[in-house]
């Protein structure tokens, strides 16, 4: 069904715990009036020329957020909401009203809504373009886009060419259906290819001043309803049947509990469809005399969507993550939001070029999903702040593969970075020793230097707060470990670039004197490589490093 015209039920829940921002008022109209614009832009393509310029998805979410602000500044008259169907209004009234659906947030909400009901049945909800067909003793009289639920467009002319549409039925007096055109898809497995842009394919077809063959035989019928037919759910899907609609007579299945509907649910989303789908539909059996129907949500008729594939959060903070390796992450630090059944809440744009490229800010609404499922990834801005507090990105040129050696202001990040990769799996692979624990040395004061912590007795490190005496002895037994480790994990650890171990040797002279030719001419080491190589092994850093190593009786040094 199309873009639902009324508030969802899960709105309120998500909004109640949102955050009201904290602007003044003439900020607050800007704002307001700047989302209000660009979701009315929005309602505009979709409804006077069929196309979906974001996702649907993105669409309920950015119109949620303009109605949590409108609340949270209700005292500014000029921020109004517009119906998101205004502007969809056509000449033609439905013989029925078609009702939209309210969404429910959960299975908590369901379980909730079916406690108080039965004769309840289930069907998918089909991701088309919902339409009303008015048949006469027989034959169809009229096909009526959806509009704004009272009238919409009149789309007879386009059902001569659709073959889903059948132009003659075998009954007598008024018919009225009501249902989803869609774009037909092969074996479509919604969980894994989303919507693909399906109803967006439909609707242009349709907004079209003439539609071609091909086109229309890619589109199809779901039959949802039968508004005038019998008031027994069963009789009016043998009716349907009879008509020749039995692929969707057969998708309204009854329905007793709400794991049921979970079970359904999880089917459809990981089912092959001859249709994208975007949760499912439960309906009572029984339900008041089509007459009474009007252009709101229904109470005997409700929707849940399928989990978020792509989500529309608020970025609080744009961060700078330091790699050991003087790599600059820029970290978009977010709204916390529910994706699948993970809550997110930063996400990685991987370089500072990207970021630039595309101009997020603190405060700006962007579209996330999961990579592989798992991994949150950026997807774009849906709409920027119209007063924005820019960030500016550390230098690049002051941090690469030989900055950083000490906890000196502006280099805590690549410091600690270095240390978590001097004691990890790549390097002396110390137990016991990760991010948290090196921060903890270091915001002691006891390892202000890359080899501070080879100075440490038990002793001193159990004076750290937070650290026990179990901890200390701990962690000095992992520091010793670090004593046996040959020369070339010692190479790693240190952050010698690859091709390092190219040349073997027993001690750091045999690798240390090696010429940039030298470099050069070894297999798989390019001009770049040799450089960066002979850069490492005559870096004053690491020959201070080393002298220390030397010192402290580390074998190879």
């Amino acid at each position: 069904m199309q873009r639902l015209i009324a508030a969802a039920l899960c709105t309120f829940s998500c909004l109640a715990m949102a955050e009201c921002p904290d602007w003044p008022d003439l900020r607050a109209e800007t704002e307001l009036t700047a989302l209000a614009a660009q979701v009315a832009e929005w309602d505009d393509a979709y409804h006077q020329r069929g196309l979906s310029l974001v996702d649907d998805e993105i669409y309920d979410q950015a119109r949620q957020r303009l109605e949590q602000w409108q609340a949270c500044f209700a005292a500014i008259n000029a921020t109004a909401a517009a119906d998101p169907l205004d502007g969809a209004e056509g000449p033609v009234a439905h013989p029925v009203a078609q009702t939209g659906l309210a969404k429910l947030a959960d299975a908590e909400a369901v379980k909730e809504w079916l406690a108080t009901r039965s004769d309840v049945w289930v069907q998918p909800k089909v991701d088309g373009v919902a339409v009303t067909l008015h048949y006469r003793n027989g034959s169809l009289f009229r096909l009526v886009s959806r509009g704004n639920g009272s009238h919409g467009q009149d789309w007879t002319d386009r059902a001569q060419l659709l073959q889903a549409i059948p132009l003659a039925l075998p009954v007598s007096g008024e018919l009225i259906l009501q249902g989803e055109l869609y774009w037909r898809l092969q074996d479509h497995v919604q969980a894994e290819a989303g919507s693909v842009g399906a109803r967006s394919r439909v609707a242009g077809a349709m907004a079209r001043q003439a539609l071609d063959r091909e086109t229309a035989a890619q589109i199809g019928l779901f039959v949802w309803d039968w508004p005038n037919g019998p008031r027994d759910m069963q009789a009016r899907l043998a009716g349907l049947i009879a008509m020749g609609f039995g692929d969707s007579a057969a998708m309204t299945l009854p329905l007793d509990t709400a794991e049921q509907a979970g079970d359904w649910r999880e089917y459809w989303f990981h089912h092959r469809l001859p249709f994208a789908t975007d949760g499912i539909v439960l309906r009572q059996g029984q339900r008041p005399e089509a007459s009474r129907w009007q252009a709101q949500p229904p109470h005997w008729a409700v929707a849940w969507k399928y989990p978020l594939r792509t989500a529309v959060t608020r970025v609080r903070e744009v961060t700078f993550s330091i790699g050991r390796s003087g790599r600059i992450t820029p970290v978009l630090q977010l709204e916390p939001v529910q994706l699948d059944d993970r809550l997110v809440s930063r996400v990685s744009l991987g370089s500072v070029k990207r970021w630039q490229q595309e101009d997020v800010q603190p405060d700006d609404q962007i579209a996330i999903a999961l990579a592989g499922l798992t991994v949150p990834r950026f997807e774009r801005v849906v709409w920027r702040m119209q007063q924005r507090q820019r960030v500016e990105a550390p230098r690049p040129g002051d941090y690469h593969f030989l900055s950083c050696w000490q906890a000196s202001p502006g280099c805590e990040q690549q410091f600690v970075a270095r240390l978590v990769w001097l004691s990890g799996k790549h390097g002396l692979d110390l137990p016991g020793l990760g991010p948290g624990t090196w921060q903890t040395l270091v915001e002691s004061g006891l390892v202000d230097g890359l080899l501070d912590w080879l100075q440490l007795d038990q002793r001193r490190l159990q004076q750290i707060p937070g650290i026990g005496e179990a901890s200390a002895s701990s962690l000095f037994s992992s520091f010793q470990l670090a004593r046996e480790r040959p020369l070339a994990s010692w190479l790693r650890a240190l952050g010698a670039p690859p091709g390092a171990d190219a040349i073997p040797a027993e001690n750091w002279e045999a690798v240390a004197n090696v010429s940039l030719a030298q470099w050069q001419a070894e297999p798989g080491i390019g001009a770049t490589r040799a450089q960066h190589l002979h850069a490492f092994f005559t870096s004053p850093e690491v020959l201070r490093l080393r002298q220390r190593l030397h010192e402290a009786g580390i074998v190879g040094f």
